[in-house]
């Protein structure tokens, strides 16, 4: 089977755990914090200028939005989080809507953790690599914005993150930039793996 992710398509919202798809087939979540990117990201790897909806104003992804690549694959958009101008009340529903999915969803198979190469291992990125390896879920970091710095300090801070994260089994980490179209065919390889892998226990 191949997945072609040029045509992925948006599939449904999910504001409540009762609203999501049937739990079968595989799925990706994609996480970040807000203002890391992670619209463009997706945008960019499904090569569609607005199936993610980007925005001047970060956070306003305030949803679950599943998009279907084939009848068993899916890629879902998780809330972004940190910047966000809305109540308390609201960040923190967003945030246990977050973890429940995390934690009930059966055909997760892996995370796509969208991080700003300048800004780095945020409190929210750690929380999600703590938990990641907790539930033996795969996770994949996308060091976006790589465009941003020389080619050489965007080695040295993957290098970096490499070292720091040395000790986790199943984190992965490569370069990538939405404008410059760096990183596709190697984030494309990982989302494969994923969602194409063996077996139906992705846990």
């Amino acid at each position: 089977m191949t997945i072609h992710y040029n045509q992925a398509a948006f599939l449904q919202s999910v504001a409540k755990l009762s609203q999501l798809p049937p739990d079968e087939g595989r799925e990706v979540a994609v996480a970040g914090r807000s203002n890391a990117g992670k619209s463009s990201a997706i945008n960019v790897l499904t090569q569609q200028k607005s199936l993610a909806r980007t925005s001047k104003t970060p956070g306003r992804t305030q949803l679950l939005n599943f998009f279907i690549l084939n009848r068993q694959c899916r890629l879902v958009d998780l809330p972004g989080y940190g910047y966000a101008k809305v109540s308390h009340a609201m960040k923190k529903h967003w945030q246990a809507l977050i973890e429940q999915y995390l934690l009930q969803r059966q055909c997760l198979s892996g995370i796509v953790l969208v991080m700003d190469i300048r800004h780095p291992l945020k409190q929210f990125d750690q929380d999600m690599i703590t938990w990641s390896q907790a539930s033996q879920l795969p996770l994949h970091i996308l060091l976006t914005k790589a465009d941003k710095l020389k080619r050489g300090a965007a080695q040295q801070t993957l290098l970096a993150i490499h070292k720091q994260l040395d000790s986790y089994p199943n984190v992965s980490i490569q370069l990538f930039s939405a404008l410059k179209q760096q990183g596709i065919e190697e984030a494309h390889q990982k989302l494969d793996e994923w969602l194409l892998g063996e077996g139906t226990d992705t846990r």
